[in-house]
């Protein structure tokens, strides 16, 4: 079982299949539902859009119809954040919501044992999460150095357990469920490598434009990154925001004075922004008595937690802000659409790098300095 965005629901219309003659017939029916007069839909999920619906009566619901062969569907239940994938290959399925099962085919069958352990895997690593984040603030700083590893540990053994569900299934359809967070788990590489193949999963019509998707997002990342990089070589641009005592300021009043700066675009909601401060830290700490600073421009909107962050986080560098979170005109000027970023300035106000972050700023400041 999956859970699904209730979002796709509000598509009312009835979706027409294309015309084809390889279509075979459905019949869903379901037993044990918690709650009668709840909507059931029948989701394509290539089109994202319901083929069909029923009411719960009794605890059981019941759908039939014809749908394209081996289509990839979803069954879900108004008021649940639960789905049931299976694959339309024209054998009946029952779903039993008193335990989240679902029977069908061997290959439904089995699909629906692949999604209750990965939905398992998901929860541990979920509440690992939920728990730490439930911590008092102060608490979280103490011991993040202790929960990283076990963060990191968490999500190896689930990846780890996805793409085994991936390898095992490599001569039938059941990753073409799974291959939607496979660039996240196993990277971009690793996606296009499975898609490549000559194995069913990789021909089925979901997966080829889950791949077309992907192809999408890189070239308008690609687009995006070669944007940012542009700047790099050019004289940096000026603009004006405010101090945390409301007083406006330049960043040229900084920028261009004959030190080395780093325009550090962060915000204090911002994890990995936290994550990479104290490199920021050590950095300035190490050669700000070389001539080296740091201008922080932040992306926050509450000045109280901005300033709060400054303090927490311990940056004793300039802070500017016009709080319009991602409407600030640094991100407009600097084509910023991700944090954290940076801009590394040379003394005549020339941007040498951006994206300096970990080693790779220490590297190029020690080329620097020593």
């Amino acid at each position: 079982m999956k859970k699904f965005s209730i979002l796709m629901l509000a598509l009312a219309s009835t979706v027409v299949l294309a015309c084809s003659a390889n279509v075979v017939k459905y019949n869903v029916t379901g037993v044990n539902a918690p709650k009668d007069g709840a909507v059931v839909y029948l989701i394509d999920m290539l089109s994202s859009a319901p083929i069909d619906s029923a009411v719960v009566t009794a605890g059981k619901f019941s759908m039939k119809g014809t749908a394209e062969k081996d289509a990839y569907l979803s069954v879900n239940i108004d008021g649940s954040d639960w789905s049931f994938p299976l694959f339309n290959d024209g054998k009946a399925v029952q779903i039993n919501l008193a335990d989240t099962t679902l029977k069908g085919s061997p290959l439904n069958t089995k699909l629906s044992e692949c999604d209750l352990n990965n939905g398992r895997a998901y929860a541990e690593y979920e509440k690992l999460i939920t728990d730490f984040e439930a911590l008092p603030e102060a608490v979280q700083e103490a011991s993040l150095a202790e929960f990283m590893p076990k963060y990191q540990a968490a999500i190896n053994k689930y990846a780890d357990l996805y793409m085994g569900i991936i390898e095992d299934n490599k001569d039938n359809l059941i990753p073409v469920a799974f291959l939607n967070h496979v660039p996240s788990l196993a990277g971009r590489e690793k996606f296009y490598e499975l898609l490549a193949s000559e194995a069913p999963f990789a021909q089925h019509p979901y997966a080829l434009d889950l791949k077309r998707r992907v192809e999408e997002s890189d070239a308008r990342s690609a687009a995006a990154e070669d944007r940012k990089q542009s700047i790099v070589g050019q004289q940096f641009l000026d603009l004006e925001e405010a101090d945390t005592q409301g007083k406006m300021h330049k960043l040229s009043e900084y920028v261009g004075k004959g030190k080395w700066v780093l325009v550090d675009f962060w915000a204090s909601w911002c994890g990995p922004c936290k994550a990479e401060m104290p490199n920021v830290i050590a950095a300035y700490k190490k050669y700000h008595g070389k001539g080296f600073d740091v201008v922080g421009l932040s992306f926050d909107q509450d000045k109280a937690a901005w300033v709060k962050a400054i303090k927490e986080w311990d940056m004793p560098w300039i802070h500017l802000s016009d709080l319009k979170y991602w409407n600030t005109v640094a991100s407009e000027v600097y084509s910023v659409n991700a944090i954290p970023d940076n801009l590394l300035i040379d003394p005549q106000g020339k941007i040498v790098a951006r994206g300096l972050r970990g080693e790779a700023l220490a590297a190029r400041l020690a080329e620097i300095f020593e």
